[in-house]
C-alpha cells in the first residue's frame, strides 16, 4: 500500500456582499498568462509557513481583490489530489463578508470580476466543489444561531491580530 500524504496548504474564500435582492457572490476570471486560463472562480491561495488559516483566507482575499471582510466564516474543508506535487491537500474554505459598496481590485492573477447571484455563480464557477461551497455558504448565512462557532474573531485566539 502507498502512503500518499496529506498537508492543509491551501485556503479557498467565497467572498459575499449583501444586498436588498440577496446575496451577492464575487466570481474572478483567471487571467490568460496564469494557470487555468479563462476559468471563473473563487479566490484561492497557499498558507505560508507559520500563517494560520484565518490570517492566510484574510491575506489572500486582499491580495486578489484589495477587499478586506467585515466577517470571516468557516464554512468546509476541501479534499483534493494536486498532481504536480503529488499529495493530498485540504483546502480550508472560508465565506467573507464584505461591505456591499466595496471596490474590487484585482491582483495579477485575474483580469476580470463579477458580482452575480448566488444562482448565477453556480453556472459561472468553473470548478464543481465551488457550487457546492456556494451551497453550503448559503445554507449557513441563512442560520445566524450557528455563527458563534464558525466566524472567525478579529483577533485570532492565538493572539495573531486579524490583517
Amino acid at each position: 500500500m502507498t502512503t500518499i500524504p496529506v498537508h492543509v496548504g491551501v485556503v479557498d474564500v467565497l467572498v459575499l456582499r449583501h444586498s436588498a435582492k440577496g446575496w451577492g457572490a464575487l466570481a474572478l476570471r483567471r487571467a490568460p498568462d496564469t494557470r487555468c486560463p479563462g476559468s471563473w472562480e473563487m479566490v484561492h491561495g497557499k498558507v505560508e509557513p507559520g500563517e494560520t488559516l484565518e490570517a492566510a483566507a484574510r491575506r489572500e482575499l486582499r491580495e486578489e481583490t484589495g477587499l478586506v471582510a467585515e466577517r470571516l466564516l468557516s464554512v468546509t474543508m476541501h479534499p483534493f489530489y494536486l498532481v504536480p506535487r503529488g499529495t493530498v491537500q485540504l483546502a480550508a474554505v472560508f465565506a467573507a463578508i464584505v461591505p456591499p459598496a466595496a471596490a474590487v481590485g484585482l491582483g495579477a492573477e485575474h483580469d476580470r470580476h463579477a458580482w452575480l447571484t448566488i444562482s448565477q455563480a453556480r453556472r459561472r464557477f468553473s470548478w464543481p466543489h465551488e457550487r457546492r461551497i456556494l451551497d453550503d455558504a448559503r445554507l449557513l448565512l441563512a442560520q445566524p444561531n450557528l455563527w458563534d462557532v464558525l466566524e472567525v474573531p478579529a483577533t485570532d485566539p492565538r493572539g495573531d491580530a486579524a490583517r
